[in-house]
């Protein structure tokens, strides 16, 4: 199976787990009275949003270039991730806002835990599921917003796994007050995820420059030919676009150094750098080193 096909099915797979998820943590939510089982409903609606904005992002980003986008498609990944950013903060926000309201304004209400634990249960083990499949084709893939699905889905296996744990706490306790404290500390965690994906995918709407990590591996590649040739290089860039990264440099060759060397010692460099990188375009200008 191709990898486009891949990433077409996990994004269709991530939907339809939500879908499902949603309705039931609605229903639970809304039987037992349960203001955290609620805010998780909520998450997961940010969850089926984001799987549908990834699902569109795949599908474009596969496109390939063409005259109004002649370096393709692959900024629709980091548009989406971001957008997912956005909807996990914004939930995160509802949801403390409806559980302070419930806690000072409203007093908390009897609630039936029974069904929201098994509810909580079962998605915590179906996301778990999922994301471990996003996750994986997403690294095979270089996708971005397949990533930042992957990671709302992780983020909603640990809150849903909370929730459950304050519902059993709240069976053998009795302490209804605990549940809207449960909701604020899940829409803590939610924002701080939110926040993360957002700021990365910001950086590479803005052509941001690739983790300092990369940059060493780019360098390092290049250094190795200087036993063979003394090359040096200058105007080193890496950005990443959705699934590729994108690199520019100029390398600086002995005058005297044949055009066939300098081809043959650069198409070295790009395949050693695509084999460290993967999905890389690498655009190399040659200068005589003077």
């Amino acid at each position: 199976m191709d990898i486009i096909k891949q990433k077409k099915l996990a994004a269709g797979l991530s939907i339809s787990s939500n879908a499902v998820i949603i309705a039931l943590k609605l229903i639970a939510g809304i039987i037992s009275g349960s203001i955290s089982i609620i805010s998780e409903a909520i998450h997961s609606l940010s969850d089926f949003l984001a799987s549908v904005l990834t699902f569109f992002s795949v599908m474009k980003s596969s496109e390939p270039a063409d005259k109004n986008h002649p370096f393709g498609h692959g900024k629709y990944e980091d548009m989406s991730g971001f957008i997912e950013g956005g909807l996990i903060i914004f939930a995160s926000i509802f949801i403390i806002y409806e559980a302070l309201n419930k806690l000072f304004i409203h007093n908390a209400n009897d609630i039936n835990t029974n069904l929201g634990i098994l509810v909580m249960f079962f998605a915590s083990v179906a996301n778990l599921i999922v994301s471990t499949i996003l996750f994986k084709v997403a690294k095979k893939s270089n996708s971005i917003s397949l990533f930042a699905d992957g990671e709302h889905l992780r983020t909603d296996v640990y809150s849903s796994l909370g929730v459950m744990a304050g519902l059993i706490l709240i069976k053998i306790t009795g302490l209804q007050i605990l549940d809207p404290i449960i909701a604020i500390f899940v829409a803590i965690f939610i924002f701080k995820a939110g926040f993360s994906i957002s700021k990365e995918t910001l950086n590479n709407l803005l052509d941001g420059s690739l983790p300092q990590s990369d940059i060493e591996a780019i360098k390092k590649v290049i250094d190795s030919y200087k036993n063979d040739c003394p090359t040096t290089y200058k105007d080193l860039k890496a950005r990443r676009c959705g699934p590729s990264i994108d690199i520019e440099l100029t390398i600086l060759f002995p005058p005297e150094t044949s055009i066939l060397k300098c081809h043959s010692i650069c198409d070295d460099i790009e395949n050693l750098i695509s084999q460290k990188l993967n999905n890389t375009t690498i655009m190399i200008h040659l200068e005589p080193k003077c």
